[in-house]
């Protein structure tokens, strides 16, 4: 029974902060799509000359996959971890300092027009191979982890807007340390769920890359 309730009131406490704060989590959605059409724009308005300059690299290292030269997948693993940590702190730390909301915003357009890039290009250059080789090397690990960055984008602008009002406000006497600690809380459950992310991208997407990439060039 206590188990129930715990978990009934935790859903309650969610569901009761998406409502509040629900238009920025659409803001967030949108910028993050927006980012995701300007990338796929920047494809499309690439020369022939630039796309064949940046396939050249993608070939180098679908040849390297072949002849076995790839990175070991706990090396990815690790990295993959560390880059999400490092963003997801860059995010917390913005969210501390209301002079960085802006750069949240960036954060997140940017991510989001990465995704759209590489989707993109990768369809763009290798058609329905390319979009297969997307769904597989790309899709897994961001049906996790864009959620987190749109998920860390919102929470740090929510925080910011909140000591904004709190500096403005004439109750000067309002407590920061609670919502201080519900964002610590929060943002250590994003870093403990990009743990997956990344496990997804070593040893799930990479190796169904790999083994896609070997069969279509034998």
């Amino acid at each position: 029974m206590e188990g129930s309730f715990f978990m009934n009131t935790n859903r309650a406490l969610i569901v009761n902060h998406i409502q509040e704060n629900k238009t920025i989590y659409v803001f967030m959605i949108i910028l993050f799509l927006t980012g995701v059409s300007f990338g796929a724009i920047i494809v499309n308005s690439m020369n022939f000359v630039q796309k064949q300059d940046l396939f050249f690299y993608l070939e180098r290292y679908f040849g390297q996959i072949v002849q076995d030269q790839q990175i070991a997948s706990s090396a990815i693993f690790k990295d993959s971890l560390f880059y999400h940590i490092k963003y997801l702190l860059l995010l917390f730390v913005l969210g501390l300092s209301v002079i960085g909301l802006p750069v949240i915003w960036v954060l997140l357009f940017v991510k989001g027009l990465v995704v759209g890039f590489s989707v993109g290009f990768i369809v763009n250059q290798l058609g329905f191979k390319g979009l297969i080789l997307a769904s597989l090397s790309i899709a897994p690990q961001n049906f996790i982890i864009i959620p987190i960055y749109i998920i860390a984008s919102s929470l740090s602008m929510i925080f910011s807007l909140t000591l904004l009002g709190k500096l403005f406000t004439r109750r000067v006497s309002q407590p920061v340390l609670q919502p201080l600690r519900k964002y610590i809380f929060l943002y250590v459950l994003l870093v403990a769920a990009s743990l997956l992310a990344a496990a997804l991208e070593a040893f799930v997407a990479n190796e169904a890359m790999q083994a896609f990439i070997k069969s279509f060039h034998n």
